[in-house]
């Protein structure tokens, strides 16, 4: 019996995780192979620790032909140069071809510095969106405390993943405090969101006043509604927007050092393939994560379309958090299971955000059920626990890359974070007792 191959295009946070979970759903019937134009995992969310030296490279990283090995999954080092649908085939760089029956997409984002000139690692700013950038900005960084000047960090127009912005931010902060620096530093942060706090998602809980709080403790300004029109060495050229999408003010912003998050877009391989992206190149999928035109094509992650949650002055993009990639996955095996069982597919994502930003001595954490208001739970904290929760957290996902375990572990941490606050909320709200005599 032949067995149906299901290629894996990506190998970071949904991409690994992805072939740990259709191993664990599928078992041998299907024959799986991971397409990766790099053999290592890199868990993003600690680049902002390497971008300061907090961490090494090396110790969140893992490399990945072994344990794909043992997991039964093919890894095949070279990336995609162009899906072909139609002929369900995938064009590899090296000039090979590669034919499957299903395809899970996982590429994450192309990084859109080009779009903005002056912008970027290899421009006049630092990036923390690759292991590669954050060590480019840690020596950028080692640099910049022997003379130091103004920073400059934030998100522009079109970018959609704003909480590493406000992480680094504070991190920043927290970094040049311990070295008796902060008094020689002023901070500015520049967003497209319409307020502090809005992060892509309308805000969750009293994120707004949490983050305005922590900026305004930290002596961080602030200028929001922003466009980033250019950035020439040392200086940011930036409009402020008003409501009606009028610029209301111009600012020239000095700095010495500036981490500036971009938009994004989806990668050359799938950008302008008829039915399967959005302009952007994002893919578009049903509630099933499976491509209208091509259904045996799912997707997840950040290189899927999702639209914003509402007009704003200046675009901003809608964030894909780990929430809400596990849980992509999991519909995904489940539907491929039932695809190979001769059933139609019935399981759907539970597109949650969950989110701990970690301000180095402190952070916010915050919970939106569903991502998109209205809501179920809106719920956001701030406090030194969560620098705690982060650590924690970053130790347990890399131990379940290595181990090629399947678990669901921000669904876990939801269901802590949700069991601890509605003990706190218990608590709150029960009449204090009177001791006993």
């Amino acid at each position: 019996m032949n067995r149906p191959t299901i290629v894996i295009l990506g190998a970071g946070l949904g991409g690994a995780i992805a072939a740990y979970d259709l191993r664990h759903v599928l078992g041998e019937r299907a024959r799986i192979v991971m397409v990766s134009k790099g053999d290592t995992f890199h868990f993003t969310p600690s680049n902002p620790w390497v971008a300061v030296n907090w961490r090494k490279r090396e110790a969140i990283e893992v490399s990945l032909p072994e344990v794909m090995k043992r997991k039964g999954v093919e890894f095949i080092n070279v990336g995609a140069s162009r899906i072909r649908p139609a002929e369900k085939g995938i064009d590899l760089a090296d000039g090979r071809s590669l034919h499957y029956d299903y395809l899970v997409i996982a590429t994450g984002p192309d990084l859109a510095f080009d779009e903005i000139p002056g912008l970027g690692p290899d421009g006049n700013t630092v990036s923390i969106c690759h292991v590669d950038h954050a060590v480019r900005a840690a020596v950028a960084f080692d640099a910049f405390v022997k003379n130091p000047g103004p920073i400059v960090v934030g998100a522009v127009q079109g970018a959609s993943c704003f909480g590493p912005a406000y992480e680094f931010a504070m991190i920043l902060d927290t970094e040049l405090r311990r070295r008796k620096l902060r008094d020689k530093v002023p901070m500015t942060f520049v967003t497209s969101e319409p307020y502090i706090g809005h992060l892509g998602l309308d805000g969750v809980g009293d994120t707004k006043g949490l983050l305005e709080s922590e900026m305004r403790q930290r002596h961080i300004k602030w200028i929001t509604n922003a466009k980033v029109k250019s950035v020439d060495a040392g200086m940011m050229h930036v409009e402020e927007v008003g409501e009606d999408g009028a610029v209301r003010a111009n600012h020239d912003l000095p700095f010495a050092y500036s981490m500036m998050l971009p938009a994004f877009r989806g990668v050359e391989a799938v950008r302008g393939v008829e039915g399967l992206t959005n302009p952007r190149g994002f893919i578009l999928v049903d509630k099933h994560q499976r491509n209208p035109t091509w259904p045996d094509i799912f997707a997840l992650g950040v290189c899927i379309a999702i639209p914003p949650t509402g007009p704003t002055p200046v675009p901003v993009g809608v964030p894909k958090t780990g929430f809400m990639i596990e849980s992509m996955v999991s519909a995904i095996s489940a539907n491929l299971k039932q695809i190979l069982d001769g059933e139609a597919p019935s399981f759907e994502a539970s597109w949650n955000a969950i989110c701990l930003a970690d301000f180095g001595d402190g952070g916010v954490a915050f919970m939106a059920q569903p991502q998109i208001p209205p809501r179920n739970i809106n719920w956001s904290a701030s406090g030194g626990w969560v620098h705690t929760a982060k650590v924690a957290f970053e130790g347990y996902f890399l131990h379940k890359v290595r181990k090629g375990q399947a678990e669901p572990l921000y669904e876990k941490l939801a269901l802590d974070l949700i069991g601890a606050h509605k003990l706190r909320r218990t608590i709150q709200s029960t009449p204090a007792q009177e001791p006993k005599a």
